[in-house]
This record gives C-alpha cells, sequence and structure tokens, in this order.
C-alpha cells in the first residue's frame, strides 16, 4: 500500500551492513505522522501534502545539516503537511535493496520515497549529484524528468549549488534559489491546492503554476541554444510556456526573529559530524571576498537579535541536551553585539558543561576578550583562522582584507593567553597565483610558531596548514577565471610541502594537510557546467561512481572517462569547462538565474582583482552598488538593538535549573 512501511523487510538487511543504526531513526526530536494527516475532500481528493527532504550525503554528514533541519520542522508544523528526512545509503545496503528489492526510504517513518508528493534536495555541494541519481534510481523514480508521470514525485533542488542548477536539469523538475523557509510552503500551497482540486492538467499543470510565481526554477520551460563553438547562444522560455519568466529569482527572508527554527532540534542516535546544537546568529555577509559563493549569494546581511539568539540556545539546550552550542554564520564575530552576545551566554551557563564556539572567524575579528567569553567553562580547543592567500598580493586579489600583521598579532594573543595549536586555512590555485604566492605559506607558518614561542615561552606550540585548491562559482567576481589544472595545483603544494619540511627549526611543529587537485577539477566541472554535463553524471553514475566527496570513493579516473565519453561528439571538453577564462559578455549558464547581484557589477569587481584593488565591507561604507538591495526591495538588517541578553539568570546548577524553566 502506499505510505507503507517497508521496516519489516528493511531491518532483516541491517545486520549485514556497517553502521546500521544510521538507518533506523527514531532520533530525539523527529516527526513521524499519520499518511492521511490532512485528511480528504468531499470528492475523495487527498488532501495532504508529503515531503520527502534529502540531503545527498551520508546520514553522519546530513543530519545536522541546518537547512533541512529547518524546512523540516517549518512544514511539520502544518497540520496538512508530512515531512519525512532520507539519506544517501552506502553502497553496501544499495546492493541489499536492490537484492531485495527495496525502495530508497525515509528514515522516520522508513515508507517509500516514490510515495510522497515531492522530493527535495539540498545541494550545499555539486559533489552530491551522484547520490541524487542512486536515491532516484533506488526510489523507482525515473531519472529524466521528461520521463515522470503524474503519480511520481517532483524532484526540487535547493541549496547553494542550485544557484546554477543546469548540470541536472535533466535530472529535476525544479530548482529554489535562496532560502528555503517562506519558498517550501508557497510550493507546499500550491501543490495542495492542485491536489485539492482533483489534480487538473496532470504534472505540467502544477509545474507551470510552480514556474509563474517566478521564484521556482523549471527547466523543461527554457530552452537553451548554442553557437558552433560550444559557448550558449542564449537561454529563453519555451515558445508553450506562457507567463513563465525570463528570470527566476531569488528568495530572501528578511526577519530572521520571525523564523526561529530549528526550535527542536534533532539529536542523532549514530555519531555526526557535529555534535552540537547550533543557531545561526545571522544570514549573508558583505566581506566582499572574491572566491566566496556563499558570501556573494546570500546577500544582504541580516542579524538575528541578540535576545532572539538567546531565546534559541536556551529552549534548544531544553530540547537536546547537547553541551555545545555553535552560533553559526559565515563569520560570526562580525554580529554587531557579538561581544555582548558572548558574555551573556557565557554568563547564564557559567558552572554548567556548556561550551560555546564560532566555527567561522575572521583574523580580522576575533580578539582574546571575545575567545576568553568562549572558553569561560574550561573548554579550550585550536583556533582556526583562514587568511586564504599566502601572500599580502594575493589577499588583495581576493579581497580578503587581513595583512600578515593582523594575522600575527591576533596569533600571539592567543599563544600568550594560553593555547597552544592554531589552524590556518588556504588555498591554492587562486586566480593570478604564481609559486610564490603558495610559497609565503610556508613563511607564514614559520613566523606564526616564531610568535607562538615568543609569546608564551615554550617550544611545545603547533601550526596546522590545511590547503585547499580554488573552485570558481557562478554568482562570483571569479566566475570568468580559469581554474588551474589538477597537475599545476598538485606541483605547487609539492613544493610548499618541501618548504615546510626543509627547515627542521620548525618541520615538527607545523602540520601540513592538503587535498590533491584532482576532486577540484571535477567540483569546478559541475559548477560552471550546463546541461550538456547531464551526460557526464548519467554516464559516470552509470559506471558505478557514489560518494563523490568522499575520498576513499572518489575516482577521478572514472570521471575522466565519463567526461571523454560523454562530450565525445560536442565541440567542449573538460579544459572548456575548467581552465578555460570565460570573456565578459559570454552568456553564463546561470545568467538567467537572478541572484540580485549585478552581472556588470561583478565584471567590476574581478577587473578591480586583475588590479589589486580592495573593495571594502558595505556594512559599514557607503554602497557599492551590488545590486542585491534594489534588485531584491531588501535592505542590510544590523545592530545594535540596544537590549540586552534576558533573563539573565545564571544556570548554575546545570542542566536540571534549565529543564525546570520548561
Amino acid at each position: 500500500m502506499i505510505g507503507d512501511s517497508v521496516w519489516g523487510d528493511l531491518e532483516p538487511l541491517l545486520e549485514r551492513v556497517n553502521k546500521p543504526i544510521q538507518y533506523v531513526g527514531g532520533e530525539l526530536n523527529s516527526t513521524v505522522k499519520e499518511w492521511n494527516v490532512g485528511g480528504f475532500g468531499p470528492d475523495g481528493a487527498d488532501l495532504t501534502t508529503r515531503w520527502a527532504l534529502m540531503y545527498p550525503d551520508a546520514y553522519e554528514v546530513g543530519v545536522p545539516n541546518q537547512g533541512v533541519m529547518i524546512l523540516y520542522e517549518v512544514l511539520n508544523e502544518r497540520a496538512d503537511v508530512i515531512a519525512e528526512r532520507t539519506y544517501s545509503v552506502w553502497p553496501d545496503l544499495e546492493a541489499l535493496l536492490r537484492e531485495a528489492g527495496l525502495p530508497q526510504f525515509t528514515v522516520d517513518a522508513h515508507r517509500s520515497v516514490r510515495d510522497f508528493d515531492l522530493l527535495g534536495l539540498s545541494f550545499s555541494t555539486e559533489l552530491g549529484y551522484t547520490n541524487m541519481l542512486t536515491a532516484l534510481d533506488l526510489a523507482g523514480i525515473p531519472l529524466h524528468a521528461a520521463d515522470r508521470g503524474i503519480d511520481d514525485p517532483i524532484v526540487i533542488a535547493g541549496g547553494h549549488a542550485a544557484f546554477n542548477p543546469e548540470p541536472v536539469a535533466d535530472f529535476i523538475d525544479c530548482a529554489i534559489v535562496g532560502d528555503g523557509e517562506q519558498a517550501v510552503l508557497t510550493v507546499t500551497d500550491i501543490v495542495g491546492e492542485w491536489k485539492a482540486s482533483g489534480r487538473p492538467g496532470g504534472r505540467r499543470e502544477v509545474l507551470l503554476r510552480l514556474a509563474r510565481t517566478g521564484g521556482v526554477y523549471v527547466p523543461a520551460f527554457y530552452e537553451v541554444s548554442y553557437l558552433s563553438d560550444g559557448r550558449i547562444q542564449r537561454v529563453a522560455p519555451a515558445p508553450d510556456a506562457t507567463g513563465v519568466p525570463w528570470r527566476v529569482s531569488k528568495h530572501t527572508v528578511m526577519d530572521l526573529d520571525a523564523w526561529p527554527y530549528p526550535k527542536q532540534p534533532l539529536v542523532p542516535l549514530a555519531e555526526s559530524v557535529h555534535e552540537r546544537m547550533s543557531v545561526e546568529i545571522f544570514r549573508g555577509c558583505t566581506r566582499g571576498c572574491r572566491f566566496c559563493q556563499a558570501g556573494m549569494i546570500t546577500r544582504p546581511v541580516r542579524e538575528r537579535s541578540i535576545t532572539g539568539v538567546g531565546e534559541m540556545v536556551e529552549r534548544g539546550l531544553a530540547a537536546t541536551g547537547f553541551e555545545e552550542v555553535g552560533l553559526l554564520s559565515l563569520s560570526s564575530a562580525d554580529h554587531s553585539e557579538i561581544a555582548a552576545m558572548t558574555k551573556g551566554l557565557a554568563d547564564r551557563y557559567e558552572g554548567t558543561q556548556t561550551g560555546l564556539s564560532l566555527p567561522s572567524t575572521r583574523v580580522d575579528a576575533f580578539n582574546i576578550d571575545l575567545a576568553n567569553e568562549l572558553t569561560r567553562n574550561g573548554r579550550r580547543s585550536g583556533l582556526t583562522f583562514a587568511p586564504e592567500g599566502g601572500s599580502e598580493r594575493i589577499r588583495k586579489v581576493i579581497n580578503k582584507m587581513v595583512t600578515e600583521d593582523d594575522l600575527i598579532k591576533t596569533v600571539a594573543a592567543a599563544y600568550g593567553a594560553g593555547w597552544r595549536q592554531v589552524k590556518l586555512y588556504f588555498m591554492c590555485g587562486l586566480p593570478t597565483e604564481t609559486d610564490d604566492d603558495v610559497l609565503q605559506i610556508a613563511e607564514v607558518a614559520k613566523r606564526v610558531i616564531d610568535t607562538g614561542r615568543q609569546a608564551s615561552g615554550r617550544r611545545d606550540i603547533r601550526c596546522t596548514v590545511s590547503i585547499g585548491g580554488f573552485v570558481p562559482k557562478p554568482h562570483t567576481p571569479f566566475q570568468w577565471t580559469a581554474q588551474l589544472g589538477a597537475a599545476e595545483t598538485d606541483a605547487r603544494l609539492a613544493k610548499l610541502r618541501d618548504a615546510i619540511r626543509a627547515d627542521k627549526r620548525y618541520a615538527s611543529s607545523i602540520g601540513f594537510r592538503y587535498h590533491d587537485g584532482k576532486p577540484g577539477i571535477v567540483e569546478g566541472l559541475l559548477s560552471r557546467g550546463d546541461r550538456r554535463i547531464g551526460r557526464v553524471i548519467e554516464t559516470v553514475w552509470r559506471d558505478g561512481q557514489r560518494f563523490d566527496g568522499w575520498s576513499e570513493h572518489f575516482s577521478y579516473e572514472r570521471w575522466m572517462a565519463a567526461t571523454e565519453t560523454a562530450l565525445a561528439d560536442l565541440p567542449v571538453d573538460l579544459a572548456w569547462y575548467t581552465t578555460r577564462e570565460r570573456d565578459q559578455h559570454e552568456v553564463l549558464p546561470w545568467d538567467h538565474l537572478d541572484s540580485g547581484l549585478d552581472k556588470d557589477w561583478l565584471w567590476e569587481d574581478w577587473q578591480d582583482a586583475l588590479d589589486e584593488t580592495e573593495v571594502d565591507d558595505c556594512r559599514w561604507t557607503p554602497c557599492f552598488d551590488c545590486g542585491v538591495c534594489p534588485q531584491m526591495g531588501t535592505e542590510i538588517e544590523v545592530g545594535p538593538t540596544g537590549q540586552t541578553l534576558l533573563p539573565l539568570t545564571v544556570m548554575g546548577s546545570g542542566r536540571q535549573a534549565l529543564a525546570e524553566q520548561h
């Protein structure tokens, strides 16, 4: 029966797989509803709208994802809606499911994903695309949107990668760009009304209704034409898709205090990558780092009030029992009330086991007073900073306005205050980068060690250098740049490794971690690809590729073979998508998706990068005309509010006192 649990058939399989607990469900604060919770209309119409929400990666990565957790709760607050979660199954269970004829299932009620009205996928990275195909295939949903019928779920992509959904345009029905809270409710209303009226016009009609809102992109209603050299000539609404807009707008939630989610955060049964309760303290960033897609596409800055944060922390701790609170944003120390916020929270939870953390902190926004508040309960782990570029020159190119002296002053204060370990994150392959820019990373690390030894009077301090490969992303000033090839990236990193190891005074004190250039090239292919890349994804998936974000499962050779095969009859190849520089007037695959950013402004910022010109943060300076606020009818929302963190009751008797208040 539709909506029935497959648990009875699934359970015997779990003793034959690794980590079976990840498929069991039943987490604290999870939700299971009756299948027909919305009831039926007078004519028997189904009045329940059902969402299967998927983070296309392993449970341990997906379950703490804030985006999915928020949508799960927002949807389940509706009495006529069911929202359940599904995650990628590992290859061992995939094989057993195929052998037993069992489908992709939800972890909440173990229902078949195909039974739901909508399958919403949240892509924080493009490397989850092959996992999506596995889930569709296991669920019995046709891979290609064009082959789906009225009873198949509507497949919707969201998350940062959805700002260029063209590589998966063949496989998804829709994409939503931007914030999801209000968007999923709008989609729910449209689908619910269509179902309640007897599903008139079939699948095409409900997709048209979604597309005509202007905030849901339906690839099937847009036609792409190409020039003889492979470039895109035009992306335009199909002639028969009346009322479909030329450009699709992103969604922006302005008042974060009105959306205090998650109110009841999920507590995983199995180990996950983040064992903490997280609160998003603001959304968006205007620092203007030119490599950072997240900072560009989430503009404008919108702060949650200090009191709103305090209420979410209090409620979340009571609901979960977690002992760490992560204050999340793209650069948490930039919140206008961060000092009062951390002091107020540290005061409130002093004497308890509750610790605070800022997972994302800029060198020039960090200070020891802030660090001391975060560690008042005795937790003092390493500090992580992201200078991104090794030389002053390259930091000007990427608009990372952090000097080496800024970094040295910060680490000197940290080592002097008792920290023993600092982690520094850099990128390799940035535009205009030379070997010397990367080799400067070794000199920075040595200076950090010298500074730490002097400030602490000890020799046992450490600095870990972590290097990631730069991947150009859509809707950034670097969307036109050439990506550094995998071999060139590896050669540059080898020189850096040798430079760090060569000086015996520092070699044992500097850790060096890096990723080779191969996964970055595949990510680059997927991030700036167009619809023709869909055939590459399908080819590599049919060849067995899964879990591309995991080094032990990623196969560069398989991807290269698939790219060569799938693009053989086209005037484009891997290099055309990755290591080729675009010119100003080229039509980019995502130009018809409106992030609010003016394309001319992005180009001007790209030229500023080439001139090594820095641009200030528009939160505190005049507007630089990026286009977001007038285009989206929004404005920067920052404090201070003048409010204090109330109530100021100290929770010194621990979690029991906190629980007694509820």
